[in-house]
């Protein structure tokens, strides 16, 4: 194991937020495959300043697309088509975080999706899900679409404010560890991200596995 794909139950969910924790937690390195609009700050250099991790090294993208669009959809625009054959884990010796755009089901190109890279890539997948009201289908429906595709899952990170009754509801219908659950930050006094949230001790064992196995 080398590391972790981080996925969501949607756009703007907060896998960038839990990239930056997880790449605290495990002092690895990071890459997001493909960004799909190039507003500043981009979403390598916004876990770059969340991280603080100033050993890490920030692969760059494969592909950067100008529209904010899904990826199919900017790279039409763009006159180019991505291919699964493109992505390769960049080579390092340190746990890997693999931060992917958009959820699970986006479209690559016209036969593809992003699930399909998440195999090609064969890291265990993360969850990042709301905990707000529709959080629960949301978040089924992605683990469902994972299990379909025999995709190894570490489990959920919930981010939000806290809500026990979703998180149990996840948890039991899901079938799934939550291995950490991060609050709403205060992003004018933001403290180191290792701190931000206790992952679970199930989860705790998983990463010292990573980072041994890097």
């Amino acid at each position: 194991m080398r590391g972790f794909f981080v996925t969501g139950t949607d756009t703007g969910v907060g896998k960038s937020v839990v990239s930056a924790w997880l790449l605290a937690l495990v002092a690895g390195d990071y890459w997001k495959p493909i960004q799909s609009g190039l507003l500043e700050p981009g979403d390598t250099e916004v876990v770059r300043r969340l991280s603080g991790c100033s050993e890490a090294v920030f692969h760059p993208e494969r592909w950067r697309l100008v529209a904010p669009l899904s990826p199919h959809e900017s790279a039409r625009l763009e006159g180019v088509t991505l291919r699964l054959d493109d992505f390769s884990l960049p080579v390092t010796g340190r746990p890997l975080i693999v931060e992917g755009a958009g959820g699970v089901l986006v479209p690559l190109n016209a036969t593809e999706l992003m699930a399909d890279l998440m195999v090609r890539l064969a890291l265990p997948v993360i969850v990042v899900a709301r905990t707000t009201l529709g959080t629960i289908n949301h978040t089924l429906l992605t683990l469902e679409a994972l299990r379909s595709r025999r995709l190894p899952l570490a489990g959920v990170v919930l981010n939000g404010a806290e809500n026990p009754a979703n998180r149990e509801a996840i948890r039991h219908y899901g079938r799934v560890p939550i291995l950490g659950s991060i609050p709403p930050l205060s992003w004018s006094s933001l403290s180191p991200p290792a701190s931000w949230a206790v992952p679970s001790p199930e989860f705790q064992t998983l990463l010292e596995q990573v980072v041994r196995d890097s």
